[in-house]
Formats: C-alpha cells, sequence, structure tokens
C-alpha cells in the first residue's frame, strides 16, 4: 500500500470528527505548593530555556502541540479563498494570525520544551488540514512547522524560536521567528510575526497573561498590509487584550480599521468612522483620569489582575464581525484552560499505534504521565528524558557524526528571505526507518 492511501485510511480512522474527548483523563494538579519565585530569582534577565522547572508548572503538551493551535480557526483561511477581492482575503487572514494566540487566554501552565528530533503530526478531515512539526534545534530551541490544505488549497509554515526572559514579578515570551500563509489560487503568499506573551505576578497574587507589540500581516504580491497592535494592559487594565489597526495599500492609504480582543472577537469598520470614535474616547478618558490618582505598585505587591468587564469590545456602529472566539468548554478550568480542540492534541488512539513515527510527542512518556495525572512518574520522565539527551549529545561531540534533522532545512524563506527552516516534503509517506531514539 502506497504512503498516500495509507494516510488516507489512517486518517479516516484518528484525527478527524471521530476523534473527540471532553475531557482529560486527569484534572490539572495544584500549582499553590510550588515557589516560582525560588527558582526564577536567580534568573532576572538571563534566557530561561536552559532552567530546569519543576513538571507540576506545565501542562501535558508538548511546544510542538501547542504551536497546532495555530490552526483552531482554519476555517479563516478556507473562508479567505473563496473571497475575490484582495481587501477581503487580508481581513481573514488578520483575523487567522490574531486567532492563532488566542488560545494562550489564561493558560499559565508551560508547555514541555520538544526533545531534538521530537516530531508531531496532526491530521484534521473536519478541518481540512494536516500539520506536521520538528524540534529542528536545542540550543536555541527552534520549532519548524509546515501544515497544508486537503484539497492543496492553502500552505501554512514557520519556525517559532520563542526567547523567554524573567523580569522579577513577570515572564516574557518573545516568539521570533516568520510565519507564511500562501494561497495557490491567487499566487499570494503572506507573512507576519507573533506579539509577545508576558505572564505576570510570578511572586504573589492570580497568574494573568497579556499579548503586547505589533503585527504587520504583509501580502507579498499586492503590497497590502495590516498593521496591527496588542496593547499592553495600561491602567485600569482599560487597554487589556484589546487589537486594533487598519489594512492599509500599497501607498499606506487606509482601506480599513480593525478592532476588538485577541481573546474574544475582531470587527472591520470604515477608518474615518474608526478615527472619529478614537478621538472622542481619548477625550472621555483623559477627563476620567484626571478625576483619578494614579497609584505606584510597590515591588512585593501583585501587578494588578484587570477587573473582568474589561472583557466585552464596545461594537462601533457600521463594524463588521470577522471572527469570534470558540467558546471553551465548561469543564475548561479544571484542565488546564483547554479549548476543546487543544483537548484533542494528545490524545493517542489504538488506530495510531504503528502508524505514527517514534518521535511523536503523544508518545513521549512524560508528557503521557502528567496527562494520566502521575505526577511523580511525569518528573521521573521528564528528568531521565533530558538526562538522555544530554548524552546523547556529548557522543556526538567526541564522533564526526552529526545531527541530522529529518523533515525540514535551513534556508531564506522565499517572500521576505529572513532566516527559514522549510520543510523536504516526504514526511506523508510513512517510511520512518533511522529516527533518532530520543525517548
Amino acid at each position: 500500500m502506497s504512503g498516500k492511501s495509507n494516510h488516507g485510511n489512517q486518517s479516516a480512522q484518528y484525527n478527524g470528527v471521530q476523534t473527540h474527548r471532553s475531557s482529560l483523563p486527569a484534572p490539572m494538579f495544584s500549582r499553590n505548593d510550588v515557589s516560582v519565585w525560588s527558582i526564577l530569582k536567580k534568573c532576572i534577565g538571563m534566557e530561561l530555556s536552559k532552567i530546569a522547572m519543576p513538571v507540576v508548572l506545565n501542562e501535558p503538551l508538548s511546544f510542538l502541540q501547542r504551536l497546532a493551535e495555530y490552526m483552531e480557526h482554519t476555517y479563516l483561511i478556507h473562508q479567505a479563498n473563496t473571497a475575490a477581492d484582495s481587501v477581503e482575503r487580508m481581513k481573514c487572514i488578520a483575523a487567522f494570525a490574531v486567532s492563532a494566540v488566542a488560545s494562550q487566554w489564561e493558560r499559565t501552565g508551560k508547555p514541555f520544551n520538544p526533545l531534538l528530533g521530537e516530531t508531531y503530526e496532526l491530521i484534521r478531515d473536519d478541518l481540512g488540514f494536516r500539520w506536521v512539526s520538528e524540534q529542528v534545534s536545542h540550543h536555541p530551541p527552534i520549532s519548524a512547522f509546515h501544515a497544508e490544505g486537503l484539497r492543496e488549497d492553502f500552505v501554512f509554515h514557520g519556525s517559532i524560536y520563542p526567547k523567554l526572559k524573567c523580569w522579577g514579578k513577570s515572564i516574557e515570551a518573545e516568539p521570533k521567528g516568520t510565519i507564511t500563509l500562501e494561497l495557490p489560487k491567487y499566487n499570494e503568499a503572506y507573512t507576519w510575526t507573533n506579539p509577545t506573551c508576558c505572564v505576570h505576578n510570578i511572586i504573589v497574587g492570580q497568574l494573568w497573561i497579556e499579548q503586547y507589540g505589533n503585527v504587520e500581516v504583509i501580502n507579498h504580491k499586492t503590497g497590502e498590509r495590516c498593521s496591527m497592535t496588542f496593547k499592553p494592559c495600561g491602567l485600569f487594565g482599560k487597554e487589556l487584550h484589546k487589537v486594533e489597526g487598519y489594512i492599509l495599500d500599497k501607498n499606506k492609504k487606509k482601506l480599513c480599521a480593525i478592532y476588538g480582543k485577541w481573546t474574544e472577537c475582531l470587527y472591520i469598520v470604515d477608518p474615518a468612522t474608526f478615527d472619529a470614535y478614537k478621538k472622542t474616547d481619548k477625550k472621555n478618558s483623559e477627563e476620567k483620569k484626571s478625576n483619578k490618582e494614579s497609584r505606584n505598585s510597590v515591588d512585593e505587591e501583585p501587578e494588578e489582575m484587570p477587573p473582568p468587564d474589561a472583557e466585552t469590545v464596545q461594537v462601533i456602529p457600521g463594524s463588521e464581525l470577522i471572527w469570534r472566539i470558540t467558546p471553551r468548554p465548561e469543564n475548561s478550568a479544571k484542565f488546564y484552560a483547554f479549548s476543546t480542540f487543544t483537548m484533542q492534541l494528545n490524545y493517542l488512539e489504538k488506530t495510531m499505534e504503528g502508524v505514527l513515527p517514534s518521535t511523536d510527542s503523544r508518545l513521549r512518556p512524560d508528557i503521557r504521565a502528567m496527562e494520566n495525572g502521575d505526577i511523580d512518574l511525569a518528573s521521573a520522565e521528564k528528568k531521565r528524558l533530558e538526562e538522555k539527551q544530554r548524552a546523547a549529545r556529548k557522543n556526538r561531540s567526541k564522533s564526526t557524526e552529526e545531527w541530522k534533522i529529518r523533515w525540514f532545512q535551513q534556508g531564506p524563506n522565499p517572500h521576505n528571505k529572513a532566516q527559514d527552516w522549510l520543510y523536504l516534503k516526504g514526511y506523508w509517506d510513512r517510511n520512518y526507518s533511522q529516527l533518532p531514539d530520543i525517548y
């Protein structure tokens, strides 16, 4: 049987709509007894990827699996493919770029660092895509991914190098690396980079997350771009989770405004209407501000969690909704704040055994033990795998043998020439001989 027909056969049995679970085997552990600060106070301003964290701070997913959450709102790509107008396509792609980080809302668990050579695949017939990713570098940690539409209607790829830093009361993750989406039907390619993610209150208080920074989605064929700002929280939480910006033509003329929250929804509106609304809003908030005294926070105090009513988006008259987040299941808080899509990522069905390569994240014993609720086994396995990886690296340094990256190769991104990792093809042929023994 050829690799292709094998894939067709297998995907009908797993990772489609049929593979659906509504909870994990065991609820998450309490992190109340763990002092993150006792570990992190030695690391202020340092790169955190080399620091060993206690397993209780993790969530039962590898970073490779967490990356696959970019695909939760794949329908936006399909929607872009049906739009005859390039600006309509840009609206959908910009919404897809924002939706890709929506899964991080309230997710304060750390994903497991992928081992060098670890892979992860995801086939979702119901959403119309298949995905493969590989950990292509350990120091610095780089994860490369490649997804394609099952009808060959899009290609989505990139490589992410998350730079983690501790700033005392918060941990900042800057996801360096280019993300690319290609729509062959229109011969278009779009590129962008993700915003910075920050987890607050690692010393005291309730952990909370914000994303900030500029994200620019560029259509390399038309020169159109969507320039968006993920706003930092600001005083009294007024700006929390806000995203706003404009779709511009190649001469930088504003074609439409985009606004909303990355945790909730996005709207499109006429730029003149948006600018007028912003002016009024600014005037009102300045009046309010002058009536309140701003307070300086003391080092020992938590960085104030903004009130929950800061969540709703004020809809400007004449706006068009382009994306709304899929509601999370009611039991989400018990299971690491996972969405229904995320709950499926580490599911290992009988039909997958013998089909998946031995390097797939689902086969990692430490993640599996954590998902099953055995924290001691998870901790022991995590330590064993890290030691095994160190020993393998030491042995390689003594011999002339070089590490062979299997499914990707380093090269310039074809559209913006940035350093990237590009898919080599062949993964779906299901010929997995000579894979490294990493578990």
